[in-house]
């Protein structure tokens, strides 16, 4: 037995036959974690807070990855940091805090995080503890560095072209890059006090809205935690038709960030091929469930559109394009010494950090972390194909290029496996909210950046009493502080891109 089934017994998890348990802990269990975790024993996956109780999802790697979730009641609206012991966890800390009022104690850094002092109350999910906030916000202090020659470049918010906002403060000797430090939170939009009072189907919709380029991924996750919690399955062929679009949406956003990347080279031949591909991609999944993004085709109980003959003759066209035309591009990508010059060596993070963050999809698989949802704690169908994880261990840009270039390739092979495998069936059954016994339902679903999380809490009526939504970003984002580091301050847009990741999905 590992040490985390251990932790989670039949006399203490609230459901010990659920896939992902979860047990009430004392704050003495719940800092031997945080130790657990800051000594690299265990993986932290997600950190949120239901009223005045506080959820850590943790996960261990033998003998094969588990997940679990330990709870601890905050007295006094206060629970012992994490962030203290393991540093993946101080960015959600301060959120936290921000959201729900919950004080870490014993915090490494007390600077709000999501709260820019731009929403008129404090800790807007905190129910009574919420209080007015401020007419004047307080400023935001970033950290010093001191030393001869140092001077500071401040990036953003806004930027050139249609980006979402992130301030980005360097600090450089020259042109090499001392320090870089993030500000996020801009693109703030309460979500999670939006999904609180949702019907499932409404909620579902605002969920998949998470991060508009993951929206599959997104609502599938909900799905299956919306599903856990109403104890309702559904139909086969809703599991392989929501796998397909899951694979052709990571197909798009692998095209798009390889040929931005070559873009931020001044590369803009294979930006443009990989560009075409991409919109092919894009314009076969608006022929075949009616969008482009596929945007609400997953929903609470299957899918909300089907496929037809014509559709699949549509995607063995598109896969047998990608097949012979993925070849040239990977070649034209390594055969382009000034391009290879540009991205080898370039943005190096480091196999060991990557690890204690826990990092999820080419960021982590390109640094050595050899980890997929998919594989590792799979979901239907998943179990039933065959494919491999692409893995590298230089951690550079140029391995996080080759990352998505494999796994495209992987996805042309799972596709056709699926349009093999199809079944046939009804594509939605009905899920009655109010008629679940669990009322709570978690979900990690594999998107293009790597794992999303979903934890889903009922009220009696079947309408969500709260909903926590985790995004790979999250654990990705300090990452890219590290990699910049020692390069040139030129090199941060193809860094950056290598990186790709949410704005969206990290401010809620």
């Amino acid at each position: 037995m590992t040490p985390l089934a251990a932790l989670i017994d039949t006399d203490r998890a609230a459901d010990p036959e659920s896939r992902w348990p979860r047990v009430m802990v004392d704050a003495d269990t719940w800092l031997d974690i945080a130790a657990q975790l800051g000594a690299g024993g265990w993986t932290l996956v997600g950190l949120w807070a239901d009223g005045q109780r506080v959820h850590m999802a943790v996960a261990d790697d033998a003998p094969r990855p588990a997940v679990a979730v330990v709870s601890l009641d905050a007295e006094d609206g206060a629970y012992p940091s994490v962030g203290r012991y393991h540093p993946a966890a101080i960015r959600l800390e301060r959120a936290l805090r921000d959201l729900c009022g919950l004080r870490p104690e014993g915090m490494p850094d007390p600077r709000p995080w999501l709260d820019h002092g731009a929403w008129g109350v404090n800790a807007p999910l905190a129910g009574s503890r919420g209080e007015p906030a401020p007419s004047v916000p307080e400023g935001y202090t970033f950290l010093r560095v001191d030393g001869e020659d140092l001077h500071e470049i401040p990036v953003g918010p806004v930027h050139a072209g249609v980006i979402e906002p992130g301030h980005f403060r360097f600090t450089v000797d020259g042109e090499t890059v001392v320090r870089l430090e993030q500000r996020l939170g801009y693109t703030h939009k309460g979500l999670e006090s939006l999904l609180a009072g949702s019907t499932l189907d409404h909620a579902a919709r605002l969920a998949g809205r998470a991060s508009g380029d993951s929206t599959v991924a997104w609502a599938l996750a909900f799905a299956h935690a919306a599903e856990a919690a109403c104890g309702v399955a559904p139909p086969p062929r809703a599991v392989w038709l929501r796998a397909l679009m899951a694979e052709l949406e990571r197909m798009a956003n692998h095209f798009g960030d390889v040929g931005g990347v070559c873009n931020d080279a001044s590369f803009g031949i294979l930006n443009a091929h990989c560009g075409v591909l991409r919109e092919r991609v894009l314009r076969a999944a608006a022929s075949c469930f009616g969008h482009r993004l596929m945007m609400d085709r997953v929903v609470p109980g299957g899918v909300a559109v089907d496929l037809e003959d014509s559709g699949i003759i549509t995607l063995r066209g598109l896969l047998k394009e990608i097949h012979r035309r993925l070849p040239q591009i990977a070649e034209l990508y390594d055969q382009t010494t000034s391009l290879q010059d540009r991205t080898v060596s370039t943005g190096i993070l480091r196999p060991a950090l990557a690890q204690r963050f826990g990092a999820g999809g080419h960021v982590g698989r390109a640094s050595g972390r050899d980890f997929d949802t998919r594989r590792d704690l799979p979901y239907p169908p998943y179990e039933q194909l065959r494919f491999t994880v692409p893995v590298q261990t230089e951690g550079d840009v140029n391995a996080r290029v080759w990352v998505r270039i494999r796994e495209i390739d992987q996805c042309v092979g799972m596709i056709e496996q699926m349009l093999a495998l199809l079944p046939d069936s009804p594509i939605r059954v009905p899920v009655d909210a109010a008629a679940g016994a669990l009322r709570e339902g978690m979900a990690m679903v594999e998107s293009f950046r790597g794992d999303v999380l979903v934890w889903l809490r009922l009220d009696a009526s079947g309408t969500v009493a709260r909903c926590h939504l985790r995004d790979p970003s999250w654990f990705q984002w300090p990452l890219l502080e590290a990699a910049i580091e020692g390069n040139i301050v030129a090199d941060f847009p193809i860094c950056n891109k290598s990186f790709n990741c949410s704005y969206s999905g990290h401010d809620l």
